[in-house]
């Protein structure tokens, strides 16, 4: 399969399938009369076992720390199990950020829908922005 078969095979772009391959995610052989990649069924399911460890949050770094220890025989699976576990907490917090965040944002338009647009001046920018406070933020402060 060239470039663009194995991209539709698998619903991506034929940007991702070259991307992956100069990752070094994919290995394509060369046509010796054209030069042109050529896939095959490995590199298909290589790029679908990619797709789905996307999904589940694996940097493209890490897929390929997997896919190395596959590709010399031994499980990777202990590895991802780890991964995993080290990345759960750190995707928990992060929900806790943006939920703080949709809540200031939430405050903010809040507070801002009764304030008066204000063009720049050379004093201010942009005044709702200027002039909002961070009650929580303060509070952890004192």
């Amino acid at each position: 399969m060239k470039v663009g078969e194995l991209a539709k095979t698998a619903n991506v772009t034929a940007e991702t399938v070259r991307h992956y391959t100069r990752e070094g995610l994919l290995s394509p052989e060369r046509d010796p009369d054209n030069g042109y990649q050529i896939y095959d069924q490995a590199d298909l399911n290589r790029l679908r076992f990619i797709q789905r460890a996307r999904t589940l949050g694996f940097s493209l770094r890490e897929i390929g720390e997997i896919l190395e220890h596959a590709d010399h025989g031994d499980s990777p699976c202990p590895m991802v199990r780890d991964l995993l576990a080290a990345r759960l907490p750190e995707i928990k917090q992060r929900i806790i950020e943006l939920e703080r965040l949709a809540e200031r944002m939430e405050n903010a338009l809040a507070n801002w829908s009764d304030m008066p647009d204000g063009a720049p001046d050379g004093h201010t920018i942009c005044r709702l922005i200027e002039h909002w406070n961070l009650p929580q933020e303060t509070e952890h402060h004192e």
